[in-house]
Formats: C-alpha cells, sequence, structure tokens
C-alpha cells in the first residue's frame, strides 16, 4: 500500500447502513489517506456543518475545504493528487 503524504485535512461525513460511506471508507483505506470519519446520523454537530452547506446526503469527503458529495472516485483521486 502507497503511502501519501498528508497535505490536507480529509473527513469523511457517514451515516448508519450507508453503502457508499463503506465504500469510501474503504477507498481511503486502500489509498492509505488519512481521514477522521464523523457519523452524521449520530452526531448534531455534524448534521448542522453538513445543513450550513447545504448537504443533505452522505457520504461526504471533506478534503481540505471541498466538499465531494458521493463516492466519486475521480474527484478524490484529483484533489488527494492520487493516481
Amino acid at each position: 500500500m502507497s503511502r501519501l503524504p498528508q497535505r490536507k485535512k480529509v473527513v469523511l461525513f457517514t451515516g448508519a447502513s450507508c453503502p457508499w460511506c463503506a465504500t469510501a471508507k474503504q477507498y481511503l483505506r486502500q489509498k492509505g489517506v488519512r481521514f477522521h470519519e464523523v457519523d452524521a446520523s449520530r452526531d448534531p454537530r455534524a448534521q448542522r456543518e453538513l445543513q450550513r452547506r447545504h448537504i443533505r446526503g452522505v457520504p461526504v469527503l471533506l478534503i481540505g475545504n471541498q466538499a465531494i458529495v458521493g463516492f466519486d472516485k475521480p474527484k478524490i483521486d484529483r484533489l488527494l493528487g492520487l493516481k
């Protein structure tokens, strides 16, 4: 597994029983990306943060200040500089 130099803070907002959230977590782990997971289905602060950004679904991946809604592998790769 190749290690990624951690340049940007990565936060993954997930929800209980969300299959795409599990896929996103697995993908980030496979790529060696360090991330902080927040279960938005149980964390009112996380829910408010997503509402503030006008986001209604999960997974949401924050890479630096960029939000990716859903599991968009090409966009994740581009923002993290992965190949």
